[in-house]
C-alpha cells in the first residue's frame, strides 16, 4: 500500500468513528439516586440509580447501627456530585468518591461508595445483558460452597445443630457455642438475629460479659467433641471475634490444630496487623480476618507476609466490586483466599454481589452462608441465589440480577439498632 491510500483509509476510518457512532451516543446520565432504609427483619440502606435510558442499577450500603450516617453522606454529599455524570464510568466514579473527598477511608465513607458502585456495576450488566461475573471475566466455577452457622446453649445442642446442618447438605460449618458461665455469649443469642430485640426498648446498645480464661479452656473441648462425632471430613470454623490478644489467640490456634479447622476468624484486632505475625509464628491452624476492614490498605501487610490464609473483606464495606477485584487479584499473589463476610446486616444485593465475585475470582475459598429464609425479606427484595447440597448456585440474569420493591420496603420502617458491647468481669469495655 502506498502513502496516499494508507493515508486514505485511516481518514476513512476516522470518520466511520465520527460519522456512525459518536461516543456521546454511549452516554447514559445518572438522573436519580434514591435512597431506602428499610428493616425487613434488619435494617438495610439500599441504593437505587436511575439514568436517562431507563435503566436502573442497585447497592447495598448498610452499616449495622449507623444506618442513618450512611443515608445522610449519599443523600447529602454524593447524590448532588452525580447527578448528570456518565453512569458507564465506574472506574472515575469511584476514584471520585474516594480520592476527590479527601477524607478517604472509614466505615460510612466506603459503604456509601459501596451501594454507588454496586448499582453502576448493575447497570453496566443490564445494559450489556450479561450477569456481572461476565463483565469481571468470567467464571471460575459453577458453584460457590458456603458454610453455615451452628449454634448452642450447650455442647450437645451445638453439635446436633451442626448434624443437622450436615444431613441438608453442608460441607462446612462455624460452630458457636455459649460459654459456661458467661450469659450472652456472641454468635448464640439463642437463634435471634434481631439485635434490637434485645434492647429492652432502650436507645443504649444490650452489654454482654466476657471472661478470656473460661474461653480458653471452653472451646477446645467443643472441637474435640466435634470431631468424636462428626470425623474429619466435615469443614470446621470458628469465629474468635477479635476478643483475644496475639499470644492468647497463639495458643487456642495451636490448641485448636489436633482438630483441623478450615480457619479459625477474627482471632485478634487488626490495627496493628504485626499481631497476626506473632499468631503465625506459634501455630498452623489458618487464619482469617478482614470483615470490618474498609480498603486493601487494612489487609496489605497481612496478604503480603502470607500472615493470614483467607481475606474476609466484604463488598458493602470496602466499597464495592471494584476494590473487591483488586482485593482477589493482590491476595492470589501470595496465596490467600477470599472467604467474604457474609452477616444478615448485609443485604441481598450485596450477597448478589458476592456471588458474582466468587464465580469469577480464581482464589475463592468459601463464603459465609446465613439464608434468606425471612418473609419480609423476601418481600422486598427478589434474588438470584439458591442453596443446593452445601453450595449458593448464581441464576444467570443481567447485571447482578436483584430486584427491590419500593413499596414493600415502605411497609417496613427503620428501628434504631445497635450491636451489642463487651465488658470483662471487672467492668473494663472490650472487644465485642
Amino acid at each position: 500500500m502506498n502513502k496516499s491510500n494508507h493515508n486514505s483509509g485511516l481518514y476513512k476510518f476516522e470518520n466511520d468513528i465520527s460519522t456512525n457512532e459518536s461516543p456521546i451516543a454511549h452516554l447514559m446520565k445518572i438522573t436519580d439516586i434514591k435512597i431506602f432504609v428499610s428493616c425487613p427483619g434488619r435494617n438495610f440502606v439500599t441504593v437505587k440509580i436511575e439514568t436517562d435510558k431507563g435503566i436502573y442499577g442497585l447497592g447495598d450500603a448498610t452499616v449495622n447501627g449507623r444506618e442513618m450516617s450512611v443515608a445522610a453522606y449519599l443523600e447529602e454529599h454524593i447524590k448532588p456530585c452525580l447527578i448528570g455524570k456518565d453512569a458507564h464510568q465506574i472506574e472515575d466514579i469511584w476514584q471520585y468518591l474516594y480520592k476527590g473527598a479527601y477524607w478517604r477511608r472509614g466505615p460510612i465513607t466506603m459503604a456509601a461508595i459501596a451501594g454507588i458502585d454496586m448499582a453502576l456495576w448493575d447497570i453496566k450488566g443490564k445494559v450489556a445483558n450479561l450477569p456481572v461475573y461476565q463483565l469481571l471475566g468470567g467464571k471460575s466455577r459453577h458453584k460457590i460452597k458456603v458454610y453455615a452457622h451452628a449454634n448452642g446453649e450447650t455442647v450437645e445442642d451445638t453439635l446436633d445443630h451442626a448434624a443437622q446442618l450436615i444431613q441438608e447438605g453442608f460441607k462446612a460449618i462455624r460452630l458457636q457455642c455459649k460459654i459456661p458461665g458467661l450469659e450472652g455469649t456472641y454468635g448464640t443469642l439463642e437463634g435471634k438475629k434481631n439485635y434490637y430485640e434485645l434492647q429492652s426498648n432502650r436507645p443504649l446498645p444490650p452489654e454482654q460479659p466476657w471472661d478470656t480464661h473460661k474461653y480458653l479452656n471452653f472451646i477446645p473441648q467443643l472441637f474435640q467433641k466435634a470431631r468424636e462425632r462428626f470425623g474429619m471430613d466435615i469443614e470446621l470454623v470458628h469465629d474468635v471475634h477479635s476478643r483475644l490478644t496475639p499470644i492468647e489467640a497463639a495458643k487456642l490456634g495451636k490448641a485448636l490444630e489436633p482438630y483441623n479447622l478450615l480457619f479459625l476468624e477474627d482471632s485478634v484486632t487488626a490495627e496493628n496487623q504485626a499481631g497476626y505475625q506473632l499468631i503465625r509464628q506459634h501455630t498452623t491452624t489458618p487464619l482469617a480476618v478482614g470483615e470490618i476492614f474498609n480498603t486493601i490498605w487494612d489487609a496489605k501487610e497481612l496478604i503480603e507476609n502470607q500472615w493470614i490464609d483467607y481475606i474476609r473483606v466484604a463488598a458493602t464495606h470496602c466499597g464495592g466490586i471494584t476494590p473487591m477485584k483488586r482485593i482477589a487479584d493482590f491476595a492470589a499473589v501470595y496465596h490467600v483466599r477470599t472467604a467474604p463476610h457474609g452477616a444478615p446486616d448485609l443485604s441481598p444485593i450485596c450477597h448478589a454481589a458476592h456471588a458474582h465475585l466468587n464465580s469469577w475470582a480464581n482464589n475463592f475459598g468459601v463464603q459465609e452462608y446465613i439464608g434468606f429464609g425471612e418473609t419480609a425479606l423476601n418481600e422486598v427484595f427478589k434474588h438470584p441465589l439458591s442453596l443446593r447440597d452445601g453450595y449458593v448456585l448464581l441464576a444467570d440474569k443481567p447485571g447482578l440480577g436483584v430486584d427491590f420493591d419500593e413499596k414493600a420496603a415502605q411497609k417496613y420502617k427503620y428501628k434504631r439498632s445497635y450491636l451489642p458491647v463487651t465488658r470483662l468481669e471487672d467492668g473494663t469495655l472490650w472487644n465485642w
